[in-house]
Formats: C-alpha cells, structure tokens, sequence
C-alpha cells in the first residue's frame, strides 16, 4: 500500500505504514499521526472510561482537520 500524500507530491517509492482511521486514506511515518483515544463503555446511565488509552492512527490532513480551532 502507498502513501497517499507521497502518491499527490509525486514521490511514488513511500510505503504506508497505516490507515486513517478518519478517512480511509494509508500514510507512512512522515504523513501519518499517532493519537491517543479514550476508550468509553456504557454504564448504566453514564459511560465510564478506562484508564489506559487507546491509540489511532490518523493522517496529516484529517489531524490538521482535527486541531483546527
């Protein structure tokens, strides 16, 4: 699987490391983001979350996306 952000700077060598989990897209380690997530189950009436984060992987665009405030 290729990068697509390496695939539209036109350097077709790179090899993606994961999927966004956002949209779909492979990213290597240059384009790709590591992010931490919180982990919900239901309880009762409420959620309770652990204490351990989860992690997902998310690539440039849709983390800029993301953080944009």
């Amino acid at each position: 699987m290729r990068c697509y952000d390496c695939l539209q700077e036109a350097r077709s060598d790179t090899t993606g490391i994961g999927v966004c989990s956002r949209c779909g897209l492979a990213a290597c380690e240059n384009h790709a983001r590591v992010r931490q997530a919180q982990v919900a189950r239901q309880v009762g009436m409420g959620a309770s979350y652990g204490r351990i984060p989860a992690r997902r992987v998310v690539c440039h665009t849709c983390d800029m996306a993301e953080t944009a405030h």
